[in-house]
């Protein structure tokens, strides 16, 4: 007998396969090219097979259409990614760390159509049943028990609005994971763990690949919880198919561009003896025909919405056409965005990133469309009040984003792998300050000045920022919600909308605050 463990992770809302970026732009991706595989997948499975799917996370945020679903329509059609799932035949879903970005409401309704179940095992508290069905669930096929148990990164509280998570705990996925194991192994023939969460240290070496803490636990789970079977993994956007140890790992990177497969060899008592693990490629599917008709109204007013004037564009243009030249010596778009942040909180210091590369800013005409592309994640604001010497060292954390290669400067290789983190270097404004890259690491903030004087460690400052960045997110550790002195709770997309209705048109200018030396 043979067990067939599909899954997808990360696919952030790309039902169709387009990038958004032009209303006609056609993409190698997407929920529905996805869907047509793993039906197809089950469609042919043999007589001695069993195909389980997992939707392992993160689906319901990250698209301009799921940013359209949110705040346009209505909690009955907020429905849709549920009823998407349910069509392509899951077996099983766990929740990832973005679908609580539009709070616990907006997470019942969009999953309010599920014909299976929804697992978290450490997710706790007193409304975990109004969102989760079950530590886990235990697919009976074909005279075979598979136990599947779902977990989430516990690092949730550390990024995440805390209305959003009301009445919710997050327990270490290790420790739950050894807890719910042992128990799994005495009901079931083959114990799956589905986890919203990556690798720590390296699958060959075993040194660890980011700092160690609860956001990533997959390398612990699969080296210090014996009788998994297979382990699914995600949150990290990569693309990992092994084998250690006998024990087969996956991650099928973002956007549905894979569907991670594990296949388990059982023998006649039902024991496992031997895997395989692959990622299959969604390029060349053809989009499934029942969710296109399903989703085409609804794709078509997206691509309309999006199509929507929203301002002007004054002086120096705001489009990025070079995302490295942009983070070394500030960018027009960068400081409008601090604009915006300071515009909202009332401070004047305010700091934001340039969260990947595939941000484009804006045309002398500014379309929502141009927005939702640039600034693709649901933050609000926080102002924190924080002192000189915390500001200095979120600068030095900034500052190790670079080094330089042969005369070139580059992006740290601690920001690039295990996955690429461009989202956590920001760009300051308000402040002058300057990096000398030819410094050691954490000497490099050279010049650091608030209106013309030089701050002093124990000068205090108000700096508007994410409520990602404020929680301390990125590695930010001088940052924390002890320091929150305001919040603003309007998506930073509603911010800069509601900027152009009262500033139309803006004026675009390159700052001068901000000097890097190599």
């Amino acid at each position: 007998m043979k067990v067939k463990i599909l899954s997808t992770s990360d696919v952030h809302g790309y039902v169709y396969p387009t990038d958004y970026s032009t209303p006609n732009n056609i993409a190698d991706y997407g929920m529905l090219k996805a869907a047509t595989l793993i039906k197809q997948q089950k469609q042919a499975a043999a007589a001695d097979e069993i195909v389980i799917a997992v939707e392992n996370g993160d689906w319901i945020q990250g698209s301009p259409l799921t940013s359209y679903v949110a705040k346009q329509t209505t909690a009955k059609q907020q429905g849709i990614f549920s009823q998407i799932t349910s069509n392509i035949g899951y077996d099983a879903g766990v929740l990832g760390n973005h679908e609580f970005n539009y709070g616990l409401d907006y997470l019942r309704a969009a999953e309010h159509y599920r014909n299976y179940p929804l697992l978290g095992a450490n997710i706790a508290g007193g409304r975990q049943q109004q969102i989760v069905d079950a530590p886990y669930t235990i697919v009976k096929q074909k005279g075979i028990k598979v136990a599947i148990l779902g977990l989430t990164t516990a690092y949730i509280p550390v990024w995440e609005q805390a209305n959003h998570l009301t009445g919710l705990n997050f327990k270490s996925a290790l420790e739950t994971a050894k807890l719910w194991v042992p128990r799994l192994r005495e009901m079931a023939d083959v114990v799956v763990v589905a986890y919203h969460g990556g690798l720590e240290s390296d699958l060959k070496t075993g040194l660890p690949s980011e700092k160690i803490t609860a956001e990533d636990e997959g390398y612990r789970i699969l080296t210090q919880v014996p009788g998994i079977d297979a382990l699914i993994t995600g949150h990290q956007h990569r693309q990992i198919a092994a084998v250690y140890n006998g024990l087969p790992v996956t991650q099928p990177g973002e956007r549905g561009r894979f569907v991670g497969c594990i296949e388990l060899q059982l023998e006649k008592n039902n024991e496992v003896q031997g895997s395989t693990a692959t990622l299959l490629a969604t390029e060349e599917m053809i989009p499934d025909s029942t969710l296109t008709q399903m989703t085409a109204k609804l794709e078509q007013k997206v691509q309309t919405w999006l199509d929507q004037p929203l301002g002007q564009v004054n002086g120096t243009a705001m489009a990025i056409v070079d995302p490295m030249q942009a983070r070394l010596h500030g960018h027009p778009y960068l400081q409008f965005i601090n604009q915006v942040e300071m515009a909202a909180t009332g401070v004047d210091i305010a700091a934001t990133a340039l969260f990947n590369n595939e941000v484009r800013g804006y045309e002398a005409e500014v379309t929502i469309r141009q927005v939702l592309n640039s600034y693709g994640y649901p933050n609000t604001l926080v102002v924190e009040r924080i002192t000189g010497a915390d500001l200095k060292a979120a600068l030095e954390r900034c500052a190790s984003f670079f080094e330089v290669q042969a005369g070139q400067v580059v992006v740290a290789a601690a920001f690039v792998k295990p996955k690429v983190q461009y989202y956590n270097y920001d760009f300051y404004s308000g402040i002058d300050y300057e990096f000398d890259l030819r410094q050691p690491v954490g000497s490099r903030v050279t010049k650091l000045k608030y209106h013309g004087e030089t701050v002093t460690a124990e000068q205090t400052l108000q700096v508007a920022m994410n409520q990602y960045r404020g929680n301390g997110g990125g590695e930010y550790d001088m940052f924390g919600t002890a320091k929150v002195v305001k919040e603003v709770n309007l998506d930073m997309t509603e911010l800069i909308t509601d900027y152009f209705e009262q500033n139309n048109p803006v004026t675009a200018t390159q700052p001068e605050n901000f000097q890097v030396k190599w």
